[in-house]
């Protein structure tokens, strides 16, 4: 019980820092492209990277600490980092096919399902 308030924290923290760094991002590089969340996707795959290898292959990091991070904090942040960290674990797994299928399937059907949902607002909501 006590991870899953600590995950709820950090996931506070994480979407205030999402918020908060992305705006930042966008007042210094302006709105012309979307810095503000390529910023914080980037930032996030480096830190999931930097906490999973610490993690799981030192002593430094608790197992608790890693699932707060990486869950809580990373997750509100950006599920980006999620979703690198788990193709570069198939790849390094050998399993090729499934990393590149993992990356077009997320990148083709999250578009896909982003327009998707655009137009089913348009359609009940209007506008």
């Amino acid at each position: 019980m006590m991870n899953y308030l600590l995950i709820a924290i950090a996931g506070a923290f994480g979407a205030v820092a999402r918020y908060g760094l992305s705006g930042l991002t966008h007042r210094m590089l302006g709105w012309g492209f979307p810095y503000g969340t390529f910023v914080v996707n980037i930032l996030g795959c480096f830190v999931m990277g930097f906490i999973m290898k610490a993690s799981l292959t030192t002593t430094l990091i608790p197992e608790t600490w890693r699932i707060v991070i990486t869950i809580g904090f990373l997750g509100a942040l950006t599920t980006f980092s999620t979703f690198s960290y788990e193709t570069i674990k198939l790849l390094e797994d050998g399993s090729y096919a499934l990393a590149l299928t993992n990356v077009a399937a997320n990148v083709i059907l999250g578009i896909a399902a982003t327009i998707a949902g655009m137009a089913i607002s348009k359609l009940i909501l209007g506008g």
